[in-house]
């Protein structure tokens, strides 16, 4: 659950409720790109907020703050099965007492501003997903989506 609260897709969505994007100071290109709206800068913000706020009012202000933004997530009695699919594979394979998953960069390619990672996901040598995407991280979050599938069409327990 914490790895679902913290990863960038939660916590721009909760930026983007508190309307963070409309408080950054962009440079033209990036504010004409839609920088406003990316989920990366939009979850850096909130992270940023939540330091700022800490080192400036302290913990309480802060916790209070983390407690009435992430409260609804933390009460719900069943949380849905988050996106994080690099943190359900190892949990999977935790349970099944297998080893940890590896990731290896297998190809880059395209310009420095439009890059295209390729990963694989390996469990004991054998390559089980392979994943591709603008960042290393979702690159391995799709191979590790691929794995998942993977193991439940052999198993049909992935998901337990």
């Amino acid at each position: 659950m914490r790895a679902e609260l913290v990863s960038e897709p939660s916590l721009a969505c909760l930026a983007q409720e508190l309307a963070l994007g409309d408080c950054l100071l962009l440079g033209r290109g990036e504010s004409r790109s839609g920088g406003r709206a990316k989920e990366s800068l939009l979850a850096n913000t909130l992270e940023a907020l939540l330091g700022a706020m800490f080192l400036d009012a302290g913990y309480a202000v802060t916790e209070a703050a983390v407690r009435r933004w992430f409260g609804p997530a933390l009460r719900a009695e069943a949380a849905p099965v988050g996106l994080d699919y690099k943190t359900r594979l190892q949990e999977w394979l935790q349970a099944q007492r297998r080893q940890r998953p590896e990731y290896q960069l297998v190809a880059v390619s395209g310009p420095d501003h439009q890059r295209q990672y390729q990963v694989e996901v390996l469990v004991t040598g054998t390559m089980l997903g392979r994943g591709e995407g603008p960042t290393k991280k979702r690159a391995e979050q799709e191979a590790a989506r691929q794995a998942l599938a993977r193991l439940e069409d052999s198993s049909g327990a992935a998901h337990a």
